[in-house]
């Protein structure tokens, strides 16, 4: 008990998001995140991901090795 004032506060800020009009500026947005160009940015991001990839030596070592 004593919940239905909290989730109708949350409901009604939910649906405020949901139906606003969008006035999110998303080129302030990329300025202010310090995005790069997208053909930059997408390479970038690939490097990132081979880097960071757990897997990716696990990956390479099996390379050479004959399927069953």
């Amino acid at each position: 008990m004593g919940r239905g004032r909290a989730k109708a506060k949350q409901a009604k800020v939910a649906r405020k998001l949901k139906y606003s009009g969008g006035g999110t500026d998303l080129e302030r947005l990329r300025r202010e995140l310090g995005a790069a160009g997208t053909a930059t940015a997408g390479r970038h991001a690939a490097a990132e991901d081979e880097r960071y990839d757990p897997h990716a030596r696990y990956d390479l070592e099996r390379a050479g090795e004959p399927e069953d």
